[in-house]
């Protein structure tokens, strides 16, 4: 059966030591969704939000957070991010953005937590500079797609 890789022994939280671990190219993919009111989408769409162009601040915030991930979460390894990408796609039928997150890096761990954590911000960000027009979004569905590298290989969705 796995076990958690951030306990020790005794179930104290531990960094995984990643010392021996061979660095490969690895890349991760992360998707989240902003639902919101029809009205909020066009204000986004038409650059009508008093705050700015919220796509654009939202993907500034995303690639900032991807770079920052192990400042906020407690067990992440610093890594050399060799690129992060923050894209956003504008679905009026369902009154939502989606957000997608490509991080790539070539070391001895992950990007997964990059990757997310660009979303969240992204989203986070969304919200931020929307909520005086519409306090009532959702942000959901924050997932790893795909990640590529390392000894595990490849995990898609």
């Amino acid at each position: 059966m796995p076990k958690f890789t951030h306990f020790d022994e005794q179930g104290r939280a531990q960094m995984v030591d990643v010392t021996a671990k061979e660095p490969t190219q690895r890349e991760a993919v992360a998707r989240g969704v902003v639902t919101m009111k029809k009205e909020t989408l066009r204000l986004i769409g038409k650059g009508g939000i008093a705050k700015g162009g919220v796509i654009g601040v939202a993907r500034i915030a995303g690639i900032m957070a991807a770079k920052k991930t192990p400042e906020l979460i407690p067990l992440c390894h610093p890594l050399a991010i060799t690129s992060a990408n923050v894209d956003f796609r504008l679905d009026r039928k369902n009154s939502r953005i989606l957000i997608e997150s490509r991080v790539r890096t070539t070391g001895p761990t992950g990007v997964e937590m990059e990757a997310l954590t660009a979303v969240a911000a992204a989203a986070l960000t969304i919200y931020d500079m929307c909520k005086a027009v519409d306090r009532e979004m959702v942000i959901s569905d924050i997932m790893l797609i795909e990640k590529r590298g390392g000894k595990s290989g490849t995990f898609k969705r």
